[in-house]
């Protein structure tokens, strides 16, 4: 059994170690109540142009030929080329979010097939797939903990340039958003080709069975050329929005785990001051037992020493 120096020494490392996961949950609160503020001013945009592309898409002819609708179904799925743009943390101790990433990323890899292109963010992710073998065609660094919207546009052009050029058929993002103050989800979203312009278009083609009024819309120079404007932004808009998204959510998940650290370090705290006074306790009653014993030998030697002289 441990010692009471032992004891006190495993108290005050316990304490030290709750002084940082404490710093460290406030550092994360602020953090958080500031990318929230971010994410609701960004909202408004990225909003705009998914309504934006809806509305351009529910007009796009059917005939349109442009990179960003083909479907490359000549294509086998296992021989398609795909892109994945994987957001994670540049730090640990937040629970299982880099986790939860790494592991969506894999499953997909595996479960679609083909070749892939590693688009990483975050140095967790970096250091994972580079441990595993695994090429990183680009990995972006500082830009996990400062979301910007240059940054955004860096990525989106890296993954243009493959996909102008032929490289890679699909685009996937796969990142992480909270749902509530409890709970995050991680997600994988199908960024190229544009499926959000066939999901227009079949719902077009509901309004118009039940006789829905269509909008005149006029696309000037041409659909190709407003689809080549605006599809980028539109990238942009989205991959931004996915990197402060992800940023709330990694916040929220490093709360979470700091406040869970918290309490268990307080009932370790409380547990070893239990053990501490216990073993107080038993030692001050075994001097007491000391002095109350010598005392009886010493009156008893007295007591012998007075007959003996008697």
């Amino acid at each position: 059994m441990a010692n009471i120096k032992e004891i006190k020494d495993r108290i005050k490392s316990v304490e030290d170690t709750m002084k940082i996961t404490n710093a460290m949950y406030m550092i994360s609160s602020n953090k958080l109540r500031k990318a929230k503020k971010v994410l609701e001013q960004t909202e408004p945009f990225f909003f705009g142009l998914q309504a934006l592309i809806s509305r351009v898409a529910r007009h796009v002819p059917p005939d349109t030929h442009n990179i960003f609708l083909e479907t490359f179904e000549d294509i086998p799925e296992e021989r398609k080329r795909r892109a994945y743009l994987v957001i994670t943390d540049d730090k640990g101790m937040a629970g299982a979010y880099n986790h939860n990433v790494i592991k969506l990323a894999e499953q997909q890899i595996k479960e679609n097939g083909g070749t892939y292109k590693l688009y990483v963010v975050g140095e967790i992710g970096r250091q994972y797939f580079t441990s595993r073998g695994m090429e990183i065609d680009e990995a972006f660094r500082y830009t996990a903990q400062h979301p910007t919207l240059s940054r955004a546009r860096h990525i989106t052009g890296a993954i243009l340039d493959d996909y102008f050029n032929r490289e890679v058929e699909e685009v996937y993002v796969i990142y992480t958003r909270v749902k509530n103050s409890v709970v995050s989800e991680t997600l994988i979203q199908k960024l190229l080709p544009l499926e959000i312009i066939q999901k227009s278009r079949m719902e077009e083609e509901k309004m118009s069975a039940l006789g829905v009024y269509n909008e005149e819309f006029l696309m000037e120079p041409s659909p190709e050329a407003i689809l080549d404007n605006i599809v980028p932004n539109y990238i942009d808009g989205f991959i931004y929005g996915a990197l402060v998204e992800s940023f709330c959510a990694v916040q929220n998940s490093r709360m979470m785990a700091m406040d869970t650290a918290n309490k268990n370090a307080q009932s370790m705290i409380h547990d070893l001051s239990v053990l501490f006074n216990r073993e107080r306790q038993a030692k001050i009653t075994q001097e007491i037992t000391e002095v109350v014993s010598g005392a009886k030998a010493l009156k008893r030697s007295q007591e012998t020493l007075q007959k003996m002289q008697t």
